[in-house]
């Protein structure tokens, strides 16, 4: 096999691991089986929610609108179970249908009215956001049964459960892509989306399943935040559409479209976290994290643009 495309298709899973060795020479507490598992406890969201962003950024579109989804989703099934009294389970599943109805809103939006996807998604983004506020009221929304810790706290072994779910999620992320026609179809579209019509594949409807896919992973991951933090506020999910983009691109998924897979996408979201996570074992303000964090986007789609080009040349 040529060295050179061996280390080219691993770049992102070196850069992983020069990461976790700088951060371990700093402060060797980040290697601890302790930290490893509250990083993955800290990815969780990210990780579930970026399954379905990879779907959307494969067609060459954008979902903004998916802090909004887990903000919703913390609102709506901690109201139902606090002021409501519904069964944990039932409101675990309206909530997630609510995310999921969310994403088909935005696959109308996008391919029947004909909106651009970064118009539609922030109008969803704002419209949701409102709601959320609208209906808890400004306030905190707590005390769960302890039942509900079960998504984001219970481990099995030394494993969250979190972490599990977003296995899990990661591994039917793969099988779309890998192993069915629809996946297939993802890419088809997002490689060229005219010739993708003409060789007889439904865009629309296809758009359609890919926003309300990406609805249900917002929702789930929703869900999995929720649990963890034990209390529904209407600023949950504030910018987490920032660091699932970021997860996803650097994770080698293409802006243009039509190229990237959920193993580079796997090694996104651990960077960012691992990142996270050293950064604030060396004490490092959240103003200047968000600021690495936009130039780690900011690179990555420099990157992504700059690779595309030279293909063309």
């Amino acid at each position: 096999m040529d060295t050179r495309k061996l280390l080219k298709d691993n770049a992102i899973w070196l850069v992983f691991v020069f990461m976790v060795a700088i951060f371990t020479v700093y402060n060797p507490n980040f290697i601890k089986p302790s930290n490893l598992m509250n990083i993955a406890r800290q990815v969780a969201v990210y990780g579930i929610a970026s399954v379905g962003m990879t779907f959307v950024i494969l067609i060459s579109g954008i979902d903004l609108s998916i802090g909004a989804i887990i903000t919703f989703v913390n609102i709506i099934c901690a109201y139902l179970m606090v002021n409501l009294g519904v069964n944990m389970w039932v409101a675990v599943i309206i909530s997630i249908t609510a995310a999921t109805l969310i994403g088909v809103l935005n696959g109308f939006m996008v391919s029947t009215v004909g909106i651009p996807a970064l118009i539609a998604t922030f109008a969803a983004q704002t419209v949701f956001d409102g709601l959320s506020y609208i209906i808890s009221g400004g306030m905190p929304i707590s005390g769960f049964d302890k039942t509900f810790n079960l998504f984001g706290k219970w481990t099995v072994g030394i494993v969250p459960i979190s972490a599990i779910i977003m296995i899990v999620c990661f591994a039917a992320g793969a099988f779309i892509l890998n192993k069915t026609y629809f996946g297939r179809y993802f890419y088809a579209i997002g490689g060229n989306e005219e010739a993708a019509k003409l060789s007889g594949i439904q865009v629309s409807k296809i758009k359609y399943l890919i926003y309300a896919l990406s609805g249900f992973f917002a929702g789930l991951a929703g869900i999995v935040m929720l649990s963890r933090t034990g209390s529904a506020q209407n600023t949950a999910g504030l910018g987490y559409e920032f660091d699932v983009i970021t997860c996803v691109v650097l994770g080698g998924v293409s802006v243009k479209g039509g190229i990237g897979k959920i193993s580079g996408v796997i090694a996104g979201v651990l960077i960012i976290g691992s990142l996270t996570n050293g950064m604030i074992l060396m004490d490092v303000n959240s103003y200047t994290q968000k600021v690495i964090k936009g130039l780690v986007l900011a690179i990555a789609v420099g990157i992504d643009c700059l690779s595309n080009r030279n293909k063309l040349a």
